[in-house]
């Protein structure tokens, strides 16, 4: 299904001003150049808006008042405005960013803002895109299996245990992780293998946990992430560490830990001399 040509969207992840670094002082109301990309399944292209902008705003507000008086047929998709749904995920100059999270005094006031949909997933129209991908790997996923010898109420961690995780929980699910990793960005094919950081994550953060007895029911998370999930197509550029709005480190704290524990179990001598042991004809 096509969505768009490279030569009508903006090039790919790179450096950018930063979340909270202004281009320059606000003062007063301004006409900013922005570059909107409007299209569905069977393609599209980039259109030219002049647009008022005013002290404080974000990218969403300009995107709502082009809806408002320019383009009312503008499809966009967004929820609270306040960075923690996760919605008004798109590219601003070409990197994954929220929206609402992105404010107009990072741009110069000279600069042409482009605006264009998630390029990892399928266009639907104009600035929303069919992200069904990252809910169909989120069921692969098996979820926490609870000790049997425990009931409700009887779960007992360390607090070093729950920070752990909990910097894995802040996740809202914006998929900007899975837009700019290139193993899923630049290879369709990767897609049916590969469940990508977010969901590589989530393997992680289970298989950190002291209290999930996955082991015991004859699952192997570190296995299956190898096996089931890709985490071998994962090369640690860190890129969905980069734009992760919560600040989340993917990379360091989640995907290396789950692959030096992966190796170490796929390669452990004990485990490689008991297989063969198992595998021994009567």
């Amino acid at each position: 299904m096509s969505t768009r040509t490279p030569s009508e969207t903006a090039s790919g992840p790179g450096p950018d001003a930063g979340e909270g670094e202004d281009k320059g002082p606000e003062g007063g109301a301004y006409d900013a150049r922005f570059r909107v990309w409007r299209g569905d399944v069977d393609g599209g292209g980039l259109k030219d808006f002049t647009v008022r902008v005013n002290d404080g705003e974000v990218v969403l507000d300009i995107v709502h008042r082009i809806q408002a008086t320019q383009a009312p047929d503008l499809a966009v998709r967004w929820n609270c405005k306040a960075g923690k749904c996760g919605s008004c995920s798109a590219e601003i100059n070409g990197r994954p960013r929220l929206l609402c999270m992105t404010r107009m005094s990072v741009f110069g006031r000279d600069e042409v803002v482009t605006v264009t949909p998630l390029r990892a997933f399928p266009v639907v129209r104009d600035l929303v895109t069919d992200v069904g991908f990252n809910y169909d790997k989120a069921r692969q996923v098996p979820s926490f299996v609870p000790p049997k010898d425990l009931g409700p109420g009887e779960y007992r961690m360390m607090q070093e245990d729950v920070d752990r995780s909990q910097e894995f929980r802040k996740c809202i699910e914006c998929f900007l992780c899975q837009d700019t990793c290139h193993v899923v960005r630049d290879h369709e094919e990767n897609k049916t293998a590969f469940a990508g950081p977010r969901f590589l994550m989530r393997v992680a953060e289970l298989d950190m946990h002291p209290l999930d007895a996955a082991a015991a029911d004859g699952l192997d998370r570190k296995a299956t992430a190898q096996e089931e999930h890709g985490l071998g197509y994962c090369n640690i550029t860190k890129c969905c560490t980069e734009v992760c709005p919560e600040g989340i480190h993917i990379t360091d704290n989640a995907l290396i830990p789950l692959k030096e524990r992966a190796v170490d179990r796929k390669y452990d001598p004990l485990v490689w001399l008991g297989n063969k042991i198992r595998r021994r004809p009567a």
